[in-house]
Order: structure tokens, then C-alpha cells, then sequence
């Protein structure tokens, strides 16, 4: 059965840098405290190629060039 776990008084330069990190894996500040404590227990899982492919679908690409310039984009925004 899952847990609720609750994390009091984080700072808030912590909390943004975690909701900057979310962002930029494409997931929501609930996901990836997620992706980071099944990292951290050793519980993460590869990912199939069919989640692959819905990730990708979710992004709308379809071409190469269509994640270059997505690519692109993120690194000239640094």
C-alpha cells in the first residue's frame, strides 16, 4: 500500500531549484521527487521502448530536426 511522506521546512531556494529540475525533465515537482526517491532506493526501472515513444509523442516530435532545435532552444536559454 502507498505512503504519504511530507518534507517540512524546505528552504525555498531548495524547493525552486527541485521545481527548475522538474521542469526541465518534463515532469511535475510530484514526479520527479518521485524519479528521485525511486533513484535513491534503488527502485528505478529502465524505461520500456513504448514509454519512450509516448514521451516522445507527449513532446510532439517527429523528426530529427524537430528535437535538435528543442535541444537547441534549451541550451540557448542557459
Amino acid at each position: 500500500m502507498p505512503v504519504n511522506l511530507s518534507i517540512k521546512n524546505v528552504p525555498d531556494e531548495t524547493a525552486e531549484e527541485l521545481r527548475k529540475r522538474a521542469a526541465k525533465n518534463h515532469r511535475s515537482l510530484q514526479g520527479e521527487l518521485m524519479a528521485i526517491l525511486e533513484e535513491a532506493a534503488g527502485k528505478s526501472t529502465p524505461m520500456s521502448p513504448a514509454e519512450f515513444l509516448d514521451g516522445l509523442r507527449t513532446l510532439g516530435l517527429r523528426t530529427p530536426a524537430e528535437s535538435r532545435a528543442m535541444v537547441r532552444e534549451d541550451r540557448d536559454a542557459r
